[in-house]
């Protein structure tokens, strides 16, 4: 009886080079789609790698239905591409922002929008504040991509699986996908990993640590009357704890609002069930979690129907395609941040990017030991704890606003990518509508010098 051997030796031969750019960006998310639009926007020919067969990452795919943690109290912290996608969803009616009016805590507005998940979820205030935030439909997310990306000439290769990083001499030119038509070589000037994994910098030997943190089957259920639901929330508080205690400990864990509303009338999406001990790398868990989280849902839904006033008549519409994992590789780059750096929102005089109340050093984004290689998303360069809150779309895609531009800047002079004039590239983003950071807010901690 034969054994199967411990490895398998390949010839990869030789591979054709698909497509070649000034700008490559492998990832199609949020912060992918951000480069890649910065980037043609500034000149450049750009080519943005996708393995799925749409645009948007866990915001689409994921179904992470509310863009928020772009607030600074009152003052809307970031702006630029972000703002304009949620422009776009809102004229396509898949979009809801709170009028600027009701941006306040008032316990009649909390009733009217806390449903939506769009208040200030960091505040101490009660009721939290109402803020600017965006609740959103999937599919108004993807059509608002495919449009900025259309426009803006992009050559966009779906169905691209990303398979390992080309470098020669500690530079890096390009990459090889997986694809229905074979292997593929797609070639870039200066390249940018969007995975959200680091796929592309560990591949390429970049400096890495790795972490973990919950992992969510996101989902939406129909036929769902959120008026007697929250009806039933505000009119019979006790008899609501009790049941939202008991669908929250069937799902195994959740955040505070376990269901929130959708542009969708009768549809809303379900940020849950939270899931521990599974690693967003291993094939193995990631299988094993989307059992888990079905047969989670599946119990949640026998519960909401029977006990929920408002969910007698629920179904489940869809499971996200995509698993909501939160943190598997984070780049150990020219500046690591640290928990401290955010929660005490320390300004760096490099800052190119905002979240809440915190921001990203231009170093952050910049690996160590391979040249012409920027990422921009959730893995980029910081410890465990300091990506766990600081890791929300909207930051995310103002960091690949950043690296789009950056790379424009860069070949525009002639110089590599770490090498890009940060006070210039900060004027840029500022003209072009995005806030780089470079102006602390009130409640910053001011660096002395850059590290």
């Amino acid at each position: 009886m034969s054994t199967t051997p411990d490895f398998i030796n390949e010839r990869e031969g030789r591979v054709p080079v698909a497509a070649r750019a000034d700008l490559l960006v492998v990832g199609g998310g949020p912060a992918g789609i951000s480069a890649a639009v910065a980037g043609a926007r500034n000149g450049l020919s750009v080519i943005l790698l996708e393995r799925y067969a749409y645009l948007g990452g866990l915001a689409s795919g994921g179904m992470v239905l509310v863009l928020d943690d772009m607030c600074n109290g009152p003052e809307i912290s970031v702006r630029g591409l972000c703002g304009e996608m949620i422009d776009r969803m809102e004229r396509l009616g898949l979009c809801v922002v709170p009028p600027e009016s009701e941006r306040l805590s008032d316990e009649t507005l909390w009733r009217k929008w806390s449903r939506w998940g769009v208040f200030d979820f960091h505040s101490h205030v009660k009721p939290q504040p109402i803020c600017y935030a965006a609740a959103f439909d999937p599919d108004g997310y993807k059509r608002a991509a495919n449009d900025m990306v259309r426009e803006a000439g992009i050559t966009l290769r779906l169905h691209s699986w990303f398979s390992r990083a080309i470098v020669e001499d500690g530079r890096i030119t390009g990459v090889i996908c997986d694809t229905k038509s074979g292997r593929q070589a797609v070639m870039g000037s200066i390249v940018v990993d969007a995975t959200g994994d680091l796929d592309v910098a560990a591949s390429a030997g970049a400096p890495f640590s790795e972490g973990s943190f919950i992992v969510t089957t996101v989902f939406r259920l129909g036929g769902v009357d959120t008026e007697a639901a929250e009806r039933f929330e505000y009119e019979e508080p006790e008899a609501f704890a009790a049941l939202d205690r008991e669908a929250k400990k069937i799902m195994g864990g959740s955040w505070d609002k376990w269901w929130l509303k959708t542009p969708l009338p009768g549809i809303v999406w379900c940020n849950c069930p939270h899931m521990a001990g599974f690693d967003g790398l291993k094939v193995e868990d990631l299988t094993r979690a989307d059992f888990v989280g079905r047969d989670r849902i599946a119990a949640l839904l026998t519960f909401a129907r029977e006990k929920m006033p408002g969910f007698e008549n629920a179904f489940v519409i869809d499971v996200a395609p995509q698993i909501g994992v939160r943190q598997t590789r984070l780049l150990e780059g020219v500046y690591v941040m640290t928990k401290e750096d955010v929660t005490q929102r320390r300004h760096f005089p490099d800052t190119v990017a905002r979240g809440r109340d915190y921001y990203y050093p231009y170093r952050s984004l910049l690996p160590r030991d391979v040249s012409q290689l920027i990422v921009a998303g959730r893995h980029y360069s910081a410890t465990s704890s300091a990506q766990r809150i600081s890791r929300e779309i909207p930051p995310c895609m103002a960091m690949g606003e950043a690296a789009g531009v950056a790379a424009a800047l860069a070949l525009d002079a002639g110089v590599t990518i770490d090498r890009v004039d940060v006070a210039a590239l900060q004027a840029r983003l500022r003209a072009q509508g995005a806030d780089p950071g470079d102006r602390p807010a009130q409640n910053a901690l001011v660096a002395v010098a850059a590290e």
